[in-house]
């Protein structure tokens, strides 16, 4: 199956078209996404699934700010880590070879290309870990789970003197550690 094809099949996010929109700054909305991407609004947990993914489809980032934006304001929230968490994870077959498609808390499917591809950043401990890039400048960080079964499915290359572990979606190297 051709990888453009198959990403077109795949779930896309419902994302609010928030590029077209120049909202005025509202000020800051006491919204909180934990590092387990828990959404909270005054300290309450928000548990309604519909409710976090409305709030989704208009966040984006910034610098190193996150907005919610509307066609009538921009207000900032804060984020521990990452907007969004990896859950789980399957190989689909395509043309370009075996594709690493991830799927969000939010149940976004996303294969890892050039387009959305895996980067090693920092994490709030300062570990260098693998983060899923996604749309508007957010980012998904791997779950616990997820990680530890994709680390045992990276491969070992030599690179600059330093051993990299790399998976590779649809062809594409993407380095996930590094020792």
């Amino acid at each position: 199956m051709d990888l453009s094809r198959l990403q077109q099949q795949l779930q896309q996010p419902h994302l609010a078209p928030v590029e077209r929109w120049n909202p005025p700054f509202c000020g800051d909305l006491p919204i909180f996404i934990d590092s387990d991407a828990n959404w909270h609004y005054q300290g309450s947990k928000i548990n309604r699934k519909a409710l976090v993914q409305l709030f989704a489809s208009v966040l984006l980032k910034q610098g190193n700010d996150y907005f919610l934006q509307t066609p009538a304001e921009k207000v900032r929230i804060q984020v521990a880590d990452a907007a969004f968490i990896v859950t789980d994870y399957h190989w689909q077959t395509t043309e370009q070879g075996p594709a690493l498609q991830l799927e969000t808390n939010l149940g976004q499917s996303v294969l890892v290309s050039p387009q959305y591809p895996l980067l090693l950043k920092p994490s709030p401990q300062q570990q260098l870990l693998p983060y899923l890039q996604l749309w508007r400048g957010l980012s998904a960080k791997l779950s616990r789970t997820v990680y530890y079964q994709l680390a045992e499915q990276a491969q070992p290359v030599n690179c600059n003197g330093k051993q990299h572990y790399q998976l590779k979606s649809a062809g594409y190297p993407f380095t996930f550690a590094i020792i």
